[in-house]
């Protein structure tokens, strides 16, 4: 009777392999939930970058058709960015840090055409107002805080290559 129960039992080495299985199939499954809605949005947002493209070639005399879809299309590249890293993560089974940092990047120059954008709207002679001065001085710090940022985060990526190269040639 001892025998016949050990036979039917599964043995603790056995249990890891199927929950890991299970978890690594849940992962891959959300790996590519999140890849489909990102190939969705990108498509949509395309589309919205599209139309935007037709509304500013109807009107030739403003510039805030040309920030909105250069707006449109950063944002495009970062979705296509983190896109790019579900798909590394699900290949190499790693998360890269790097896609990350660029994302992060082009969200920071991002902002900064979108202020830059609102204010140059602010300091027209014909539509300043001392009302809007805290919207400016606002918005001057955090542009000096995003600029900042995007020094750190260049010098970061730029650090992350070189530790990358000094890794590869040690393994070569």
């Amino acid at each position: 009777m001892v025998e016949s129960a050990k036979d039917t039992t599964v043995t603790s080495s056995e249990q890891p392999r199927g929950s890991v299985r299970l978890i690594n199939m849940a992962e891959h499954a959300v790996y590519l939930a999140i890849a489909a809605l990102l190939i969705l949005t990108l498509i949509l947002a395309l589309v919205g970058a599209g139309k935007l493209l037709w509304d500013g070639l109807q009107d030739w005399s403003g510039t805030a058709a040309i920030f909105q879809l250069i707006d449109r299309l950063l944002f495009v590249l970062m979705l296509v960015e983190i896109l790019n890293t579900v798909q590394a993560s699900v290949r190499t089974r790693t998360l890269v840090c790097e896609p990350f940092l660029i994302v992060g990047l082009i969200a920071c120059i991002r902002r900064v055409l979108v202020i830059t954008l609102e204010t140059s709207q602010i300091t027209q002679p014909n539509h300043w107002q001392l009302e809007q001065m805290s919207l400016l001085w606002a918005s001057m710090l955090e542009l000096g805080v995003l600029g900042i940022l995007i020094v750190i985060l260049i010098g970061s990526i730029y650090v992350m290559r070189l530790t990358v190269g000094a890794h590869q040639a040690i393994d070569k």
